[in-house]
């Protein structure tokens, strides 16, 4: 089966806040190139304990839902599906050394869902059998082999059934560079790899970035470098999920994406200013999160992170409330001149990546002037009193700490305040 309508139906299976095990929420089904959800009577016959997926989208109700403006097919479904590399593994195991040539648009959106890892991000998996469960997770492999794989997809070469098997658990993870999902020390973790395209070592500058942000005193995903076949591996250990006794729970995760009422087609319209406004609206403690927020557009600037798109933000989902997820994904960009601009809009259609940016918005944000001025001081006063102290840590090569100061990190054009 090749064709793009091969899949016509998928079941919705999800973790209840706290719980170990999954259930069936509802059903998927493919109409034309809609994806249209209902829930499952059973489910909505259960004790109060059930949650909506995600209440805006898709409420408690019998029937299909309808899809919001614009969209194709629920964002909080789409949230959990594969990204760019995902698909690259998917079509890899499916085509083999043909891969590289092969559109994704081939393979359906019910494909990726079915066909990609389990124990994706967030609370959901999507199986074809409404009454039992078999989770899709590949044994147990190292991280030679995760990184032996990973460069095989991108050269396009089939990978071997065990290595197939060992990178095809990551397959559901977002984004675009190679990575794999692995488990240490009872801890479970986000692993990426380097790409043979880096012109410098990004998996370094990531770690730089984050660990970085936590020291300005941005909440973060804790990260840690290892290494494997002599190459640098950055682990980030993962927000979504929860260590008991009884085994491991799963934490509900919206996109920034799905907050705007957005999909991928649609996402240059994405802008912190809306967000902003939701935010306001929907999050618990809504003036602390403002505030987090704001730091996290103010030193995505400072610290060259152009690629803080709108699936790079996400927040919690319990059922009732939204609360904004640790940040993750921060990585300075490759950039020629010292120019630059935000993958989302900050205000109105301005995206550019200056901090007087942030203080003609910081009102959306219940910020004043001097509150954002004292907020600019200290990150850049941070990050270049830990400069020397983290890239020692991260063993930065001065060749690659060169490119990245004042280029990446405090770039002149990026700290201009005023115009």
């Amino acid at each position: 089966m090749t064709s793009k309508d091969e899949y016509k139906e998928a079941f919705v299976w999800i973790w209840l806040p706290n719980a170990v095990e999954p259930i069936v929420a509802g059903r998927l089904e493919a109409d034309g190139d809609r994806l249209l959800f209902n829930y499952g009577k059973s489910y909505l016959e259960r004790s109060k304990d059930i949650i909506s997926i995600y209440e805006p989208e898709l409420p408690l109700m019998p029937g299909v839902l309808p899809l919001l403006n614009g969209l194709s097919a629920p964002g909080c479904i789409r949230d959990s599906s594969p990204d760019a590399w995902g698909r690259r593994v998917i079509i890899n195991r499916r085509f083999g050394y043909k891969g590289n040539n092969i559109d994704t648009d081939s393979l359906n959106e019910l494909t990726y869902l079915l066909e990609s890892g389990s124990d994706r991000i967030g609370a959901l998996d999507f199986q074809r059998s409404s009454t039992e469960y078999i989770p899709r997770h590949a044994t147990n492999v190292s991280m030679e082999e995760l990184l032996e794989s990973a460069e095989r997809v991108e050269k396009g070469i089939p990978l071997t059934p065990e290595l197939d098997q060992a990178l095809f658990h990551g397959s559901s993870i977002g984004g675009a560079r190679p990575k794999a999902l692995i488990e240490e020390h009872g801890i479970k973790y986000i692993a990426k790899f380097s790409s043979s395209s880096d012109i410098y070592n990004v998996v370094k500058a990531e770690f730089i970035a984050m660990r970085l942000a936590e020291k300005v005193g941005i909440q973060v995903a804790p990260v840690k470098l290892t290494k494997a076949a002599n190459k640098d591996v950055l682990l980030i250990e993962r927000f979504d999920r929860i260590h008991t006794s009884r085994g491991w729970a799963r934490k509900s995760i919206v996109s920034a994406l799905t907050l705007l009422e957005l999909d991928d087609m649609m996402a240059r319209y994405a802008s912190y200013e809306t967000l902003a406004e939701v935010v306001r609206h929907c999050f618990t403690e809504p003036k602390e999160t403002l505030r987090e927020l704001f730091c996290r557009l103010t030193y995505n600037i400072l610290s060259g992170n152009t690629d803080d798109h709108a699936r790079n933000h996400a927040a919690f989902w319990n059922g009732n409330t939204l609360s904004l997820t640790p940040a993750y994904d921060i990585c300075p960009q490759g950039r020629t001149g010292n120019e630059a601009s935000q993958a989302m809009l900050i205000s109105g259609t301005n995206n550019i990546s200056q901090l007087k940016s942030c203080l003609a918005t910081a009102h959306n944000f219940l910020i004043s002037q001097n509150e954002a001025k004292d907020i600019f001081a200290h990150q850049i006063q941070v990050i270049s009193d830990n400069w020397e102290a983290v890239c020692d840590e991260a063993g930065l090569s001065e060749v690659d700490q060169r490119l990245l100061w004042q280029r990446q990190f405090l770039n002149p054009f990026s700290v201009v305040q005023e115009s």
